[in-house]
């Protein structure tokens, strides 16, 4: 039987996914490696609210797998 909390998971895990691959790829860790870059990188603007929005909709998803399982 499919409950509320599939759909929840199943929702959370298609935003996340969006928003993980809409991220920029900034100097992570390539500029680590070489001495071209900038190391210390400070998000901004749309950058810094798609980046807590992932974090956000992780914890949702993961929430509604625990509650699926343990309800």
């Amino acid at each position: 039987m499919i409950s509320v909390y599939d759909y929840v998971a199943l929702g959370a895990m298609i935003i996340m996914t969006f928003l993980i691959l809409i991220q920029t790829r900034g100097a992570s860790l390539g500029a680590g490696l070489s001495s071209t870059g900038e190391i210390n990188t400070v998000r901004r603007g749309t950058d810094k609210t798609i980046f807590w929005l992932t974090i956000v909709f992780a914890g949702i998803f993961v929430g509604s797998l625990i509650a699926g399982v343990l309800l």
